[in-house]
């Protein structure tokens, strides 16, 4: 669990400034409808979520006004799951989807929603400091295909390279 925790942190360790170039975080966010579960549709490939499948992000309130970041995924080849707890804050306005993560203080990484359904808060699109991260997400497992294609889409036009997604089942 150790070596999870110490992977995911160092791959944020690049940034924690503005969203990389050509990337908007949305405005008009709001944290409350953000918070709870989240799924993890799709991915680009980092050492720290490898082979994990079932994989969730659950947000909460902190007491300090942070949000608490939970993110769990099942390992199928050693049968167990693995977990990294974090905590999150916004890098300015609470009105913008552009926030600092950290799962191992005092080093803090970029989380940057740059596409969300602000409807009714059911996906959205997460980059990190660059564009070898990226996260589809959605509030369930199986989000219908034409939603899970928009945000490849957006993503695609946006300059992720796409064709490395992983779809965790």
């Amino acid at each position: 669990m150790k070596k999870y925790l110490l992977a995911a942190c160092a791959a944020f360790l690049p940034a924690c400034g503005p969203a990389p170039a050509g990337l908007r975080p949305v405005d008009g966010f709001d944290l409350g409808r953000y918070l709870g579960v989240w799924h993890e549709v799709a991915r680009l490939d980092h050492s720290f979520e490898r082979g994990l499948v079932k994989v969730t992000a659950e947000y909460s309130l902190r007491g300090d006004g942070g949000v608490r970041v939970l993110n769990k995924g099942f390992d199928p080849r050693k049968n167990e799951w693995k977990e990294a707890e974090g905590r999150a804050y916004f890098t300015g306005e609470k009105t913008t989807g552009s926030l600092k993560v950290s799962f191992f203080r005092p080093f803090y990484g970029g989380y940057y929603i740059i596409e969300l359904d602000k409807e009714n808060y059911q996906y959205a699109l997460v980059a990190g400091p660059g564009r070898s991260y990226l996260w589809l997400l959605a509030r369930s497992p199986e989000p219908p295909p034409a939603v899970t294609a928009g945000l490849v889409a957006r993503a695609r036009a946006l300059g992720f390279d796409t064709d490395k997604l992983i779809y965790p089942k």
